[in-house]
């Protein structure tokens, strides 16, 4: 029986804070015959800098392989705002589906410092390629 390749990982630093991404495609609750493809996604934040950081907004971009873009902005992360100390991490999954069977997603933190600075962290583009895209090469 032939092994599944891990999922991609997607990685993006911003002054010290590490993102990383790992994706994965959700057979059984995706639906093609009804154009629905449905993902998970991890996100790792990793705080390596020497500055204590919350996460207090989201910005997400996703688009799906017809061009359609829908944008996600909102208050901390799946209902938190987590601060993360010099060496903390913070993990967290969520989802999304898309119309099409691929994508890209993309976005950006906000994070407030604890002396009140600002900052925004990068979260790396990452795709979402389904094995029902069949505009893409095996």
């Amino acid at each position: 029986m032939a092994r599944r390749a891990p999922p991609p990982q997607y990685e993006a630093v911003t002054d010290g804070v590490r993102i990383r991404v790992r994706t994965r495609f959700l057979h059984d609750e995706s639906e093609p015959g009804r154009s629905r493809f449905m993902w998970s996604y991890t996100v790792d934040v990793e705080n390596e800098s020497d500055r204590t950081w919350t996460i207090a907004r989201r910005h997400w971009r996703i688009v799906d392989m017809a061009g359609r873009m829908m944008a996600v902005d909102g208050d901390g992360v799946v209902g938190q705002t987590p601060t993360l100390a010099p060496g903390e991490c913070f993990n967290y999954s969520s989802g999304t589906p898309l119309a099409t069977p691929s994508g890209i997603m993309s976005g950006t933190y906000d994070l407030i410092g604890e002396n009140g600075e600002e900052m925004v962290a990068v979260i790396p583009t990452f795709s979402l390629d389904s094995p029902y895209d069949t505009s893409r090469p095996s």
